[in-house]
């Protein structure tokens, strides 16, 4: 489903090994030749309800590109579960496809296997330049300095979506926007028996979507200007301790959610069981499960001063999907082309409207799909309030120490054990002494 993808954005499963000399992706051996000029290979990331309506949404712009180019797209829509294992797979045997979707927060880590197409003046040029491209999106592209290793295709961010008959029926008028004004809405939200926000305290790749915007409004940062890991700095610590103590102290979030993973709280939020949701675009996904657009509202994220911002009022990372080619493909030419297509204004209106994404091209935005109530506070998110999560090298293995050690604080604020500065610290110093040496 939809929501796995935005759970599993960034999610490790195993340790990465990322050499400078591993070779790039190609149909077949040898690489950089346009020796296949008429076919290509593409691995989709699972956006859609499934993987058989992504399929539906996806094959009609493929037919569309052969027909203009006379160049055939084969297609395999890869679960979000497998997807970075099987990248990996391709940079190190070199046997993958020409044109593959990651998700955004891979791009520094995959960059270091030197295996993908550089996005250069040059190639951004043949589709059209970079500044067709929203800042904040090509943020997420790589490691500063470095010419991009994706080009942006999707872009999300995340909200609060709050259900308005719970929200009436205990009195409140309006969506939190601090922090404090949420703890005290809580309260309200319990007195008629409902549960108050959701999370999946289980899902290491949304614990550190959480953190880290909890980070960023403390006015903290996870890595120092070099890139070194800072998970024991007290700020971070502070802010860790205060995503968790949602659980721990404040009681708004249910202990049942430390051992959610796959998406429950998003089914308990549109079956009316808890009164709010914080998640990433998820309007689609909200739909699939039957709740109709009527029965909640879209909100920024709460943040500590209660008025999203830039800087330390930053209320989401930088979601999305980016788009790229691997280097030894058999036809460049071909790949580049396909890229130049999908992130054309008309297919981005397409298929960003197809899966309730915001375009990342700024021309495309101006589409009325992308003007609702829902996406405008999306759309502004993204453009004054969400920041990039850490492009370095060693960003993967961030996302799974750290989000463990959040996964391990929650299953202990579910058994009652104390959420204290020194065992939150204890946490994130045994997160960093797991990052591999600079």
């Amino acid at each position: 489903m939809r929501s796995t993808r935005a759970a599993a954005v960034g999610a490790v499963t195993l340790s990465l090994a990322l050499a400078a000399t591993a070779c790039g992706g190609g149909s077949s051996t040898g690489g950089g030749s346009d020796d296949s000029p008429k076919t290509l290979t593409y691995w989709a990331s699972n956006q859609g309800a499934s993987i058989a309506v992504d399929k539906k949404v996806l094959q009609p712009e493929l037919d569309r590109f052969q027909k203009q180019t006379g160049i055939k797209v084969k297609l395999e829509v890869v679960p979000w579960s497998d997807l970075l294992n099987r990248i990996l797979a391709a940079t190190t045997s070199g046997q993958g496809p020409d044109v593959l979707n990651i998700g955004n927060t891979w791009s520094a880590s995959l960059q270091a296997t030197g295996a993908f197409l550089p996005w250069d003046a040059k190639n951004f040029g043949k589709i059209g330049g970079k500044d067709r491209f929203v800042d904040s999106a090509l943020g997420s592209t790589g490691a500063q300095g470095k010419d991009p290793a994706a080009v942006p295709l999707y872009s999300m961010a995340y909200a609060l979506y709050y259900n308005k008959k719970i929200f009436a029926d205990a009195g409140i008028s309006k969506p939190p926007a601090t922090w404090d004004e949420l703890v005290a809405d809580g309260k309200k939200i319990k007195a008629k028996g409902k549960s108050v926000l959701g999370a999946e305290g289980a899902n290491v790749s949304e614990n550190i979507h959480h953190v880290f915007v909890f980070a960023k409004q403390q006015g903290a940062d996870f890595f120092t200007p070099d890139g070194k890991p800072d998970f024991t700095n007290p700020k971070v610590v502070d802010a860790v301790k205060s995503y968790v103590d949602l659980m721990a102290k404040d009681k708004v979030i249910p202990t049942g959610d430390a051992e959610y993973a796959q998406n429950q709280s998003v089914s308990d939020f549109a079956k009316g069981k808890q009164a709010m949701l914080l998640w990433q675009s998820a309007a689609s996904n909200l739909k699939s499960q039957g709740m109709s657009e009527d029965a909640y509202g879209i909100a920024p994220v709460p943040v500590r001063s209660g008025t999203p911002g830039a800087g330390a009022q930053v209320d989401s990372m930088v979601a999305g999907i980016n788009i790229a080619v691997f280097k030894n493909s058999h036809n460049l030419d071909g790949a580049v082309k396909f890229v130049k297509f999908m992130t054309s204004d008309t297919e981005q209106k397409t298929l960003n409207e197809a899966y309730t994404s915001i375009p990342p091209v700024k021309s495309a935005q101006s589409d009325a799909a992308f003007n609702t109530p829902a996406t405008a506070v999306l759309k502004q998110t993204l453009a004054t309030s969400a920041a990039a999560l850490p492009q370095v090298p060693s960003e993967s293995q961030f996302e799974t120490t750290v989000g463990t050690a959040v996964k391990e604080l929650f299953a202990d604020a579910a058994a009652g054990r104390a959420i204290t500065t020194d065992s939150v610290r204890a946490k994130l110093e045994k997160a960093q002494q797991q990052m591999p040496a600079a």
